[in-house]
């Protein structure tokens, strides 16, 4: 079916009108974050080796890298301190994690959708 040049707009304005029927959203309503662990002081990522060596001292064990074959796949060393660990990418800190201790999860059916 081939459309005439008259029935060009008709057809992009009804598509058009039909637009609002299919966008549509629920606002959600996420639960206050608590803080259920003391705050333990740990290197920024970004941060260099050598500057959290002289900030924390030396860790009690650094692991050997591993990676780093390919430039995909660069180089990630795990340093254990006391109450944290350090994971470096190269020379630099990528992340500082409480081990036993992952991000609280949204769960499900914690969340509630609200009426605006």
């Amino acid at each position: 079916m081939r459309l005439t040049p008259p029935a060009l707009p008709a057809t992009f304005f009804l598509l058009a009108s039909l637009m609002p029927l299919l966008a549509g959203a629920d606002v959600l309503d996420l639960p206050a974050p608590t803080e259920t662990a003391p705050h333990i002081d740990k290197p920024a990522k970004g941060s260099t080796m050598s500057a959290v060596e002289r900030q924390y001292g030396q860790p009690l064990k650094k692991h050997p890298a591993v990676g780093g074959g390919r430039p995909q796949q660069p180089p990630i060393t795990r340093w254990d301190y006391p109450g944290f660990t350090v994971f470096f990418e190269h020379q630099h800190v990528v992340d500082a994690v409480i081990p036993g201790q992952p991000p609280p999860v949204q769960h499900r059916d914690e969340l509630q959708t609200s009426t605006p």
